[in-house]
């Protein structure tokens, strides 16, 4: 019974892509006009289309997206599946559907650091080591080199993840000397971090709020679960599977824990865009290049990142360089882009694994074109 239960739950999932990709414009009067970044105009329904069609292309369940045009947001839109009940009935994404943005959470994280740092809370070249030692971390005097620049800019020599060395962090590299991107850094910092403003992981979130949610205009962008979270937060997909993986949002995890959704998201690019929350010098270390990333790095091959920063690939372009990052958690798939100078960016946030299956980053790849070369 299980089994057909099952089979007649995925049945309903087809017959509702099959149908939305035919439906009529997402909201009546849809007459708004999005500039591309190269200059030309776009209608919304034309946008709507467009997300539609690739949606079912790619088996997308559902979408939160924002785009940004001289630093306001013209285009806000949230549809498709967020889940199915047990009775097999639809839930639908509306606008206070959260999603798991994975690694977009590490840019909101660097701007939290940048704002602490500013505060003196903490030295971005000062050894992590001089204020929490950190059991985790294999006997390695190199280890106390580390810093905080050195995490947010994946120059730590930590690996992403740690499981092919039997739970101990090992270095691959002198810290400081490339590039290699990391989550373990990530997730070493947001326990310096909770030791030195004296809360948990488990509580650091209200730090968090205090610092860049309330004074950004973030009004649903949380680290680890609550009520709000519970009860709002799309189920994850692996094709037409759901995947249910609460683990990177059970606390604070700087490297990929942050639930949110586009409308709330695309407030922090425009906090960014307008230099907002930060001193024009902690604004622009954060967004400087701190290392060149090698040619055969796989951040380079999807991306056509050449940098990084405190936080943010950067991409050059013929438009100037462009600030971006990706994130993929099991059932989950996100990407943001923008151009500080020109005021423009966008992000989506989705549901689905299919964003990231082999084909990698194919919305992305598509959108961009779409919204920076309107290529079609």
């Amino acid at each position: 019974m299980r089994t057909q239960h099952r089979v007649w739950c995925s049945v309903l999932l087809v017959v509702y892509a099959f149908t939305t990709t035919t439906a009529s414009p997402l909201r009546k009067g849809n007459t708004e006009r999005i500039k591309t970044l190269c200059g030309k105009e776009i209608t919304a329904a034309a946008t709507d289309e467009f997300l539609r069609a690739e949606m079912d292309s790619l088996n997308v369940k559902g979408i939160s997206i924002a785009i940004i045009n001289d630093a306001k947001v013209v285009y806000h839109r949230a549809f498709g599946v967020a889940g199915i009940t047990d009775s097999c009935s639809l839930q639908m994404i509306d606008d206070q559907t959260l999603f798991q943005a994975a690694s977009l959470s590490k840019p909101v994280f660097a701007y939290f650091v940048m704002r602490l740092a500013e505060k003196g809370v903490l030295a971005l070249d000062t050894p992590l080591c001089k204020y929490l030692t950190y059991s985790e971390i294999d006997d390695d005097p190199r280890c106390q080199t580390i810093t905080a620049r050195m995490v947010l800019s994946h120059t730590t020599g930590f690996p992403n993840w740690r499981p092919k060395y039997n739970g101990k962090l090992k270095l691959e590299f002198t810290p400081g000397a490339r590039f290699l991107y990391s989550g373990e850094g990530y997730m070493y910092l947001a326990k310096v971090i909770a030791y030195l403003t004296h809360t948990t992981l488990s509580n650091l979130d209200s730090v968090f709020q205090q610092e860049v949610c309330r004074p950004l205009n973030l009004k649903h962008a949380y680290f680890g679960m609550n009520g709000y979270v519970a009860k709002h937060l799309a189920r994850g997909y692996d094709g037409d599977t759901i995947h249910e993986d609460i683990d990177f949002i059970r606390s604070f995890n700087s490297a990929g824990g942050l639930c949110t959704e586009a409308r709330s998201y695309a407030n922090f690019l425009i906090a960014i865009m307008k230099g907002r929350g930060l001193r024009k010098n902690s604004m622009d270390e954060m967004l400087k290049a701190q290392v060149q990333l090698p040619d055969d790095d796989n951040q380079r091959k999807y991306s056509g990142a050449t940098e990084w920063s405190l936080g943010f690939a950067r991409i050059p372009s013929r438009y100037g360089t462009n600030l971006a990052h990706g994130g993929n958690n099991w059932g989950f798939s996100s990407s943001f882009l923008m151009n500080k100078e020109k005021k423009f960016g966008y992000v989506f946030l989705t549901n689905s694994n299919s964003c990231h299956s082999p084909g990698c980053l194919e919305l992305w790849r598509r959108l961009e074109l779409f919204l920076i070369d309107h290529a079609r």
